[in-house]
């Protein structure tokens, strides 16, 4: 059996049409069902498991066993720093993680930013010699700049609507971010073969639509 853990929501939503494509299997109900672990036979794989997970909690799957390989946003690895294989680049689910906030602040030296990923926020300011306070958010990011909480808000973007219906801008771009393949590194020696299967079929489809 190989179990595969997916990043719920956005990631997925935009992984299962390229994974289909691949002829990777997947359940019919996955985009339907509450259900959060799918088993489907398959003969290459005998069962694949896949599971949807909270997208921060991917790599702990992975990383920890749980899970032969996953797929999850570039943030959350960088964010999370577990020791895993990344192993492609899927180019779906893109977005940027950048700094924003209100526009008369720009200007202001930053004191106080909100976050979903306090590591990432906190390496940034203190590479440009900011000492700020970070103040860890798992909700809408972008309140904590429209009350004044913060001055500063780092969190992903996609097409800036959302900032823009609360009157807010992007200052700093500082990644660009897209779906990862990645793999536990125990199971990439022991379930290689079965591992390749999904890795080339990916890889093949990145290609093909590059």
């Amino acid at each position: 059996m190989l179990t595969v853990a997916l990043a719920k929501g956005r990631t997925a939503d935009d992984l299962m049409p390229m994974w289909r494509r691949a002829n990777l299997p997947a359940p019919e109900s996955l985009d339907d069902s509450r259900a959060l672990v799918f088993d489907v036979q398959d003969e290459r794989f005998g069962v694949l498991r896949i599971l949807l997970a909270k997208p921060a909690d991917v790599p702990a799957y992975v990383s920890l066993g749980v899970a032969d390989v996953g797929v999850a946003g570039k943030d959350v690895l960088l964010e999370s720093d577990r020791e895993v294989y990344e192993l492609l680049d899927l180019g779906v689910a893109r977005c940027k993680l950048c700094v924003a906030g209100r526009p008369q602040e720009q200007a202001e030296r930053p004191r106080r930013v909100a976050t979903k990923y306090p590591k990432l926020a906190d390496a940034h300011f203190r590479r440009l010699g900011q000492q700020v306070e970070i103040v860890g958010l798992s909700g809408s990011i972008e309140l904590a700049a429209v009350i004044g909480l913060a001055d500063r808000i780092v969190d992903l973007v996609q097409s800036g609507k959302t900032l823009e219906a609360n009157g807010l801008v992007v200052f700093e771009e500082l990644l660009d971010i897209s779906a990862r393949l990645i793999a536990n590194r125990s199971s990439y020696r022991m379930k290689r073969r079965q591992i390749d299967v999904v890795w080339q079929a990916l890889e093949n489809e990145v290609k093909f639509h590059a």
